[in-house]
């Protein structure tokens, strides 16, 4: 399971629902139903922290609630 903010939301235009992973940037993935589109996200989240760590680029520390102005 992973320790970062997921936002979840309905997209009409892609008629799926979007989980997002705003601290990860181009962390996302899709699904027909929430529980289908966190599952994907959270193995999409794996993979980019992964991925990040064979680049040596700088993982991001999960910082909980985001605060949005």
């Amino acid at each position: 399971m992973i320790k970062y903010e997921v936002i979840l939301y309905w997209s009409a235009e892609d008629d799926l629902f979007i989980a997002e992973v705003p601290e990860l940037p181009g962390c996302m993935a899709d699904g027909a139903d929430y529980q289908e589109a966190l599952a994907n996200v959270e193995q999409v989240a794996k993979e980019w922290i992964e991925t990040a760590r064979e680049l040596g680029r700088k993982i991001p520390v999960p910082k909980g609630k985001l605060v949005y102005a």
